[in-house]
């Protein structure tokens, strides 16, 4: 099955002076009681791309990657596979570790879908060895919480409590001309979870422009997510990979069942998922945080009121399709709404098949289309009824290199080692900021290391984890990450160094 439930935002008169940042709060729930394999659903997120709109005609994506060589219908600028800022809240058909509540991920896509960068060291969810040295993009940023390669898992059990985040263009290197321009925007990742506030992590500048050298493709420099405002109008739960069963009764006739998939709703049959939809100019943290940096006064990390937009949201009813063939009847179920206070969600209809919160599990097939049917109109002698779905099993251990940028010049302490609420164990090291892998494929001038570590180290001493950075929610509680994922800087590494993880396995797999 596939399809998208989504909703519109609208943006400022100019975009681009409201491109340093965007942010909301999306709902955390377990979309499946189970953690079942080969699903993939992700919660609401968004999708921000480089502001491109002065270009009409010109490839963006060189020839030679994967978007201009297999998606000519994103022609002719593929403005919208040539980078993207992605992720979010889901399940995803290659995490390695599923334990029923949904994860969150970073992702971008920094060369036009050729590959991702979902962790400090690993691609989203696709290999199990890390990323090779050169496509590292990360920068762990945090000094209090793990990033794992197969996302960042939950505590307990939410049911619609909200996680809020942004990514905020944020200097913390300065423009580069020479062999390799780069624009200044450190897209970084900042949460509001019940137990985290603050940012986690940010791409490198050089992530996003160093595909115009390596293409030899002058044309777009400058026109990456390191030097372009960031676009973004609106979000959506992406359906990608819904696991089916088909059967035929006694008369031919072809019925299919999906997994239960439940949402959460409230005594008026109302699902609550987004809120508090924003867009931030440089005024909201750019300008203090720069200011800062270059010797100013100190900057508190507060989203500053003065620089934010706050969007209003719109919505319509999707379609579904199941292989291709559309399917009929979800309208009568359930609709899309914006509510009160400008959430967007879903709003459960009366209906005995598929009561509040429940989507629709059965269908027949007629002709090119399938039609919503109850439990009680599937024939037994399908045996759908009784058909379960596989359950996810561990996957294999993720990797990284005894070699390379992550030995050289390597970790100051470790390893150490937790058990997260998942069943993996996680291996982690701590590194000095500027020696961590992600950072070893760029020739940064010793002076240019020195001036971004002594600039972590301020925002280690200066920004706790209980802040509010984001502003919190209209309404609505915080979800909180698992414990297991915080950490304590050991003694004399308080400041400036930040933990990176080395390996995650199963639990029973741990030598």
């Amino acid at each position: 099955m596939h399809g998208y439930i989504g909703y519109s935002a609208t943006r400022p008169s100019d975009p681009a002076e409201y491109g340093a940042g965007m942010g909301f709060y999306s709902a955390v729930w377990p979309l499946i009681r189970e953690p079942l394999a080969g699903f993939q659903i992700g919660l609401a997120g968004t999708w921000i791309t480089p502001d491109n709109r002065d270009n009409k005609d010109k490839p963006l994506a060189p020839v030679g990657t994967h978007a201009r060589d297999h998606w000519p219908k994103r022609g002719p600028t593929y403005s919208s596979v040539f980078q993207t800022l992605e992720g979010g809240l889901g399940y995803w058909a290659r995490n390695h570790f599923r334990y029923g509540p949904p994860k969150f991920s970073m992702n971008a896509t920094p060369q036009c879908y050729d590959y991702e960068i979902g962790s400090p060291g690993w691609s989203f969810f696709y290999h199990d060895e890390a990323l090779p040295d050169n496509r590292l993009g990360i920068a762990q940023l945090s000094n209090r919480v793990l990033i794992p390669p197969d996302a960042l898992p939950f505590q307990g059990n939410p049911n619609g409590e909200f996680l809020g985040y942004a990514y905020m263009a944020l200097p913390f290197t300065e423009p580069t001309t020479g062999d390799l321009p780069t624009g200044d925007h450190s897209w970084t990742l900042f949460l509001s979870a019940a137990n985290f506030k603050g940012p986690l992590a940010y791409y490198i500048p050089e992530t996003w422009s160093k595909i115009a050298s390596l293409f030899n493709y002058p044309f777009i420099y400058g026109r990456g997510l390191d030097a372009r405002p960031g676009l973004s109008g609106g979000g959506a739960m992406e359906i990608n990979t819904v696991p089916c069963f088909l059967s035929r009764d006694a008369k031919g006739d072809v019925f299919s069942k999906i997994p239960k998939l439940f949402f959460p709703v409230n005594d008026k049959g109302e699902a609550r998922l987004v809120q508090d939809v924003m867009y931030y100019s440089r005024a909201a943290l750019y300008d203090a945080f720069k200011a800062w940096r270059d010797g100013g006064p100190p900057c508190s990390g507060r989203f500053d009121e003065k620089g934010q937009w706050k969007s209003t949201l719109s919505t319509r009813m999707p379609g579904f399709d199941q292989a291709g063939k559309r399917i009929n009847g979800v309208e009568n179920v359930f609709t899309t709404k914006v509510f009160e206070d400008n959430v967007w969600g879903v709003q459960w209809l009366p209906n005995e098949a598929y009561p509040d919160g429940r989507f629709p599990q059965y269908f027949k097939h007629q002709g090119n289309e399938l039609v919503v049917v109850s439990e009680a109109d599937v024939p037994e002698e399908t045996n759908l009824l009784t058909k379960e779905f596989r359950l996810a099993k561990p996957g294999p251990a993720y990797t990284s290199p005894a070699g390379g940028a992550w030995t050289n010049p390597g970790p100051s302490r470790g390893p150490y080692k937790v058990t997260l609420v998942d069943g993996s164990v996680v291996t982690y090291h701590w590194y000095r900021f500027v020696d961590q892998p992600s950072f070893q494929q760029y020739d940064y001038s010793p002076e240019k290391k020195a001036k971004l570590q002594a600039l972590v180290e301020k925002v280690h001493a200066a920004w706790p984890i209980d802040r509010d950075y984001m502003a919190p929610p209209t309404r609505g509680e915080l979800a909180a990450l698992d414990p297991a994922l915080f950490v304590a800087p050991p003694a004399g590494l308080e400041v400036g160094y930040v933990p990176i993880v080395t390996r995650q396995e199963a639990a029973q797999d741990e030598s």
